[in-house]
Order: C-alpha cells, then sequence, then structure tokens
C-alpha cells in the first residue's frame, strides 16, 4: 500500500529518503494516497478484520489507483458487498504453517531454540504493491501478527541469538538496520511503510555495542549509522529557542538543555489502527491533530498504551504523550551518545569523542535534574508543559540504572521501590496503574525485566536481582508447560492467568521473550560454573 505524500506533514529529508528507497526499489509509486481514500476508511471503519492490521498488510492484486476507481464506479451498486469486492482485490497476508508442533518435553531453553527457524524470513522479495519495505538480510520477526522485524524488540531478541550461537543472524539484523539508516535516514517502527512516520526506543547503539564487543573495526563500521540515527532524534534542535521550546523530537528546557520526547512526522490516525484512532479522537474534546499525535507517538514509545501517557494516569483519552520528557528515551540518547564518542575514540578522532562525551554528560545532568523525584526517590517522566513530574511510576525508571545514570544515593531508594512495589511473584510489573491497557499493571513484559534486573546488578543487589530474574524465569516456564507457548507479556500479580489489555489479542511466538530467557538463562548457567569452580576449589 502506498505510502501518504499529499495528506501528512513530514520533513523535506525523511520524503527525499523514502523517495530514495523507492528509487532503489524500482517502486512504481501511486499518485494518490491511498491511507487517506474512501476505500481505506470505509473497510477499517467497517471492522471487516478483527485486526485492523491485516488490511494495511494486505497486497493489492493490482494498481491501487486502479482499485480504488473500481471501488468509486462500483459501491453504489444494489449487490456491492464491500467484503466480497476487498477479498476480490487484496490477497490477504499469509497465515504461517510450518507444521512446528511443540514437544513440552523438551527444556524451556531447548524449545526457543527450535523456534529461532520458525521465526525467520528470508531476504525480501521487492513487491510494488506491499507495504512491506524489503531487507536484504535474514531477520527474525517477533511472531503472531507481527509478520515484520521490529526496532526495539530486535534488541532483546539479538541478546537470545548471541547466547545461541546465532552471531551470523545477529550481524544480520544489525546490517539490515543499518540498511534502514542508510536508505530512509532512520530506523521506522518496523519495514512497513505505514511505519514510516516513526521510530521505536533508540537501541541501535546496544545492539552494535553487542555484536562488535572489542572488536574495534566491526564497531567503527557502523559509526556512519550511529551518526545518522543520532541526527534523527535531534532533528530540529538547532531551531529551538525561548519561543519554539519544542520541535520534532526535541526540547529546549528552561535551562537551556536539550531533552527528547517521543513524536511522529506523520498526521492523522495509524493506518494499521485506523478505527481505534478515529473512534478515540470522535470523543476526546481536544483538536485531532494534537490527538492523532500523541497516540502516534506513544506508539513510537513501544508503550502503546500506558498510564505513563495519560494525564489523568487512567484513560487513553487523556493521552498527552508529546508533552513529556521520558526516563527510557533520554537514558537511551545518553547511551548513542557515549558510543559515538567511543567509535571516535577509536578512530582516533579525539575532539570528536571529546564533543560527544561533553553532549552525553549534559543530558546526564538534565536527565538527573529533571527525572530524578526527591519526594518519590524514584525516576520518573517530566511533564515540560506543566514543568512537573507526571507522577506515574512505571519500570522506565529503572533504565537510569541499566545505564549507570543514577548516584549511589539515588539507586538505593529507587532499587528498594522497585523491590517493594513493583517485584510480583511473576515478575517486575510494568506500572502500578491498573487500566486495561497492556503497558499498565497486572503484566510485566521481557524487555523490562531485562533492564531492570541488569540495573540491580549494575550497584551490586546480586542477590535481588537474581530472585527476581528467576521468579520470572518460572512464569515463562509455567506457561510454557501449560500451553506449549511463549508469550509476548504476562500477568505477574495473577499467576494463574496469562496476561491482557491493548489493541489486539494476545500474541505468541515470541522474539523478545524468546531472547530475554535465553539470556537469564545464561547468566544462570555462569553462576553455577562459578559456584561449582569455587566448591570444586574453595
Amino acid at each position: 500500500m502506498p505510502w501518504s505524500k499529499t495528506s501528512t506533514k513530514i520533513g523535506n529529508i525523511l520524503f527525499l529518503a523514502f523517495l530514495l528507497l523507492a528509487s532503489c526499489q524500482n517502486r512504481e509509486e501511486p499518485v494518490h494516497d491511498f491511507y487517506s481514500s474512501e476505500l481505506f476508511k470505509q473497510v477499517q471503519l467497517a471492522g471487516l478484520f478483527e485486526d485492523s492490521k491485516t488490511f494495511v498488510d494486505c497486497v493489492p492484486k493490482q494498481n491501487l489507483q486502479e482499485i480504488q476507481s473500481l471501488y468509486l464506479t462500483q459501491r453504489e451498486a444494489p449487490e456491492f458487498d464491500l467484503k466480497t469486492f476487498v477479498l476480490a482485490h487484496f490477497e490477504l497476508p499469509s497465515v504461517d504453517d510450518t507444521g512446528f508442533i511443540t514437544d513440552t518435553t523438551k527444556t524451556m531453553g531447548q524449545h526457543i531454540k527450535t523456534l529461532w527457524p520458525v521465526l525467520t524470513r528470508k531476504p525480501d522479495q521487492y513487491h510494488p504493491y506491499s507495504s512491506l519495505i524489503a531487507l536484504p538480510n535474514e531477520y527474525i520477526v517477533p511472531g503472531g501478527r507481527f509478520r515484520e522485524i521490529y526496532y526495539w524488540d530486535s534488541y532483546f531478541t539479538l541478546e537470545g541469538l548471541m547466547v545461541s550461537g546465532q552471531q551470523t543472524m545477529a550481524k544480520n539484523m544489525v546490517d539490515n538496520f543499518s540498511f534502514l539508516v542508510d536508505t530512509l535516514g532512520f530506523i521506522p517502527n518496523g519495514n512497513r511503510e505505514y511505519y514510516l512516520g516513526r521510530s521505536q526506543p533508540p537501541f541501535f547503539s546496544l545492539m552494535v555495542d553487542r555484536l562488535a564487543g572489542n572488536d574495534r573495526d566491526l564497531f567503527v563500521g557502523y559509526l556512519p549509522y550511529l551518526l545518522t540515527e543520532y541526527r534523527f532524534w535531534m532533528k530540529g534542535e538547532d531551531q529551538l529557542s525561548n519561543t519554539l521550546p519544542s520541535n520534532q523530537r526535541t526540547v529546549m528546557m528552561d535551562d537551556g538543555v536539550v531533552l527528547n520526547r517521543y513524536w511522529d512526522d506523520l498526521a492523522g490516525p495509524r493506518p494499521e489502527s485506523y478505527k481505534e484512532d478515529a473512534t478515540l479522537v470522535a470523543v476526546k474534546s481536544v483538536l485531532p491533530g494534537k490527538a492523532y499525535t500523541d497516540l502516534r507517538a506513544g506508539a513510537e514509545s513501544g508503550w502503546d498504551y500506558s498510564s505513563r501517557w495519560f494525564e489523568d494516569h487512567q484513560n487513553l483519552s487523556t493521552i498527552h504523550t508529546t508533552d513529556i520528557i521520558p526516563v527510557d528515551l533520554n537514558s537511551l540518547l545518553y547511551h548513542l551518545e557515549l558510543k559515538i564518542a567511543q567509535g571516535y575514540n577509536w578512530k582516533g578522532q579525539l575532539d570528536s569523542a571529546q564533543l560527544f562525551l561533553d553532549k552525553a554528560g549534559i543530558r546526564k545532568k538534565g536527565i538527573l535534574k529533571y527525572l530524578w523525584d526527591e519526594e518519590d526517590q524514584f525516576f520518573i517522566d517530566y511533564d515540560f508543559f506543566k514543568k512537573k513530574k507526571t507522577g506515574v511510576l512505571s519500570l522506565a525508571g529503572a533504565y537510569p540504572l541499566y545505564f549507570n545514570l543514577a548516584t549511589k544515593a539515588q539507586a538505593k531508594p529507587a532499587i528498594d521501590r522497585l523491590i517493594r512495589d513493583f517485584l510480583k511473584d511473576g515478575g517486575f510489573v510494568t506500572t502500578l496503574n491498573e487500566t486495561g491497557q497492556q503497558w499498565d499493571a497486572p503484566n510485566g513484559w521481557a524487555p523490562l525485566q531485562w533492564i531492570t534486573v541488569n540495573g540491580l546488578f549494575n550497584y551490586n543487589y546480586h542477590k535481588e536481582g537474581l530472585e527476581a530474574m528467576e521468579r520470572w524465569l518460572n512464569r515463562n516456564e509455567e506457561v510454557y508447560k501449560s500451553t506449549g507457548k511463549m508469550m509476548e507479556k504476562y500477568d505477574v500479580v495473577n499467576t494463574s492467568l496469562l496476561a491482557g489489555g491493548g489493541e489486539y489479542p494476545l500474541q505468541d511466538g515470541f522474539g523478545w521473550t524468546n531472547g530475554v530467557a535465553l539470556a537469564f538463562l545464561e547468566i544462570l548457567r555462569e553462576k553455577a560454573l562459578v559456584e561449582e569452580m569455587m566448591q570444586t576449589n574453595p
């Protein structure tokens, strides 16, 4: 399906980058915007498919302009049926049928390793009418409705690949993201054209770091892509002023420090969630433009959706994502700045290395000033519009621990809070608010377990980190043994249930759950080896 040119606002650089990609792939770009067409709106609003993502993943059987013309001609006919028309002119997304059958006599770790081929996709074949952005290398998909690569998911998947001895696949993943950076100027949410307005939490520097390790040549080879990623997140910074304190993903704070927020360069409902967005905005008493941008920015955060982004901490209708300076995003960009400095240092360009070390230092001061809450003794997102903390405590508060940003004086009360309030029988709960949204209580998610547990390790809370890790692995194991599946998320409070909330049914597969489980199991294996060695050589 074509990307919008006429009804959306997007920066010239992104627009030209997309044209470059289309040119490279010889795309016959339609002259109209299908996502704002009458046919597209009617199909999505009618709810012809249980999942709104189904239609945007369909492959048109002919030029979309021709299909649209046929629709406008035929729709008034008495016998016209919309679903019949769609099925005649679009090919539904294929359902993966590998014949894979779970053998629960295998350990969970063995099961995950047998899943890698099931979740592997070959290099994409370009199709002129598909919404899929073709990638040059094999890759791992999350599973279920997620038929394409996803940005931040892939870091956690990569952790599992690395401990599985799948370094070639891990490098394929990083190289695919480098390809997207090179052709688009950024890494989109996923390799679909309807994701071209937004990215996801910037984990690319962590992927490069994990893959390259101490291989200086390999790491430095990715430096140009790290720089392009950084420019994407900082685009608009040079235009910030007292009269324009926020611009795209950049925000100038009162003291002149520039921090970042989530954003989306496109307007209107998300094509893959068109009905959900349009229905919500219809009942919101705000300008639709702001509401759609906040929904899209919430999707860029990866936490779609959470009380983190709600003004009243309970209802999606109060979403105001773009007013918020998030803890996780700025911690990730701090890491990106450090890794760019490292790359320049390894190249011997010391002035450039110092420049990015200085940037990281300024950002660290900003994080500690604006995102540490002295009263709650925890890292909390900041509403720069209201000039105060949002008040929502979440596992995003563990990111400064993961990146060693917190002082020792801050780490102790923050970790005490994590253990006292967030750690449940099945692992760490995402927030303390139960809203019905999937990124709130009672759900736990693999990526946040990884961030939080390793944050505890960084500050020498090894016993507590291992206990939390084992609770999460036990939860994974219980569900695996009872269902034969690895889930996208888990109810960590009531361990007799699976999980719930969100815009779509619970998904299984599942890339980042698999990756984190294997990485945690490797930590436990290494711990056991150390204990055995100590017993052998007291």
